[in-house]
């Protein structure tokens, strides 16, 4: 199966029978990123971990009522 990345649009050869394969074909709002670029952002969320200001940010769960 050829899937194209979101951010370099290089066409990239992917298992038919893979797992990813199968999420793309299922969900097409999925986007694919090739190895290349999932590497290199990899690399540089981690560079942004060590230097101690990355944050993230998670959303507050707000508590349900079970009577109103």
């Amino acid at each position: 199966m050829k899937a194209v990345c979101i951010l370099c649009n290089e066409t990239e050869e992917i298992s038919f029978d893979s797992l990813q394969a199968k999420n793309l074909r299922n969900r097409q709002e999925r986007l694919h990123m090739c190895s290349e670029c999932n590497k290199r952002i990899e690399k540089r969320t981690n560079e942004r971990h060590s230097t101690g200001n990355f944050k993230l940010f998670h959303h507050k769960k707000k508590k349900k009522q079970l009577i109103n």
